[in-house]
């Protein structure tokens, strides 16, 4: 998985994340360029890519091994030549494409998982998985419980039931789905500063759980 960076766990126990970590990506927003960032990279060292490593470092056991995204952004075909992502990433992989994810930015801490970018044959897979009664309707059911726990359902919708499905299919709304991915941004809560962190997210980790699997067990290869 070429688009992780390849950062070994440091060992050392975690301890939050630092209110330094929102405030270096507000900064970056408006500096996006490489002398900002070779000046402050310390200061992502110790406040983002440390802490960040920590926790996924704890939360290993219950969830498996995660690895951060690179902080550089691929600009070879984008007209926005800006060199750094304005968050950091991070995906504990399930199966391929499938996980939990978290995020880091300005605008706080988003916690999701889920699969969010199919292959051809994943998403034939997925859309054979979401027509059929069983599997469709327990898929369903999971995509309630995660609304109903606050986070917000979302991927890649085609604008109509793809061609194959009836167009009032009893689960059109989910053949729509070309991704499918939930998350909820829990901001910069109190908690997010101290050890209690690793709970906090395992436990919305755990709300996920069931659509995670059931995209590992149903869409991945």
């Amino acid at each position: 998985m070429t688009a992780f960076a390849g950062i070994p766990f440091t060992g050392l126990p975690f301890t939050g994340i630092p209110s330094d970590a929102f405030r270096f990506y507000a900064d970056l927003e408006q500096n996006n360029n490489r002398d900002w960032w070779l000046e402050h990279k310390p200061v992502y060292d110790a406040a983002v890519k440390g802490p960040l490593t920590q926790l996924l470092a704890e939360l290993e056991p219950r969830f498996g091994p995660a690895k951060l995204f690179r902080p550089n952004r691929d600009v070879r075909f984008s007209p926005d030549k800006s060199p750094y992502k304005t968050a950091q990433g991070a995906f504990a992989a399930v199966d391929e494409g499938v996980g939990f994810y978290i995020q880091l930015s300005a605008d706080g801490l988003l916690i999701g998982g889920g699969c969010h970018t199919h292959t051809p044959a994943q998403l034939a897979r997925f859309r054979g998985a979401v027509d059929d009664p069983a599997s469709g309707e327990a898929l369903k059911e999971i995509v309630q419980k995660v609304e109903a726990a606050g986070f917000a359902v979302e991927g890649e919708r085609l604008k109509t039931v793809p061609r194959g499905f009836e167009k009032d299919h009893p689960r059109a709304e989910l053949l729509r789905h070309k991704s499918l991915t939930a998350g909820v941004n829990v901001g910069q809560p109190g908690w997010l500063a101290g050890p209690g962190a690793v709970e906090e997210v395992a436990q919305r980790w755990e709300h996920l759980r069931p659509l995670v699997e059931w995209e590992g067990r149903y869409a991945a290869p």
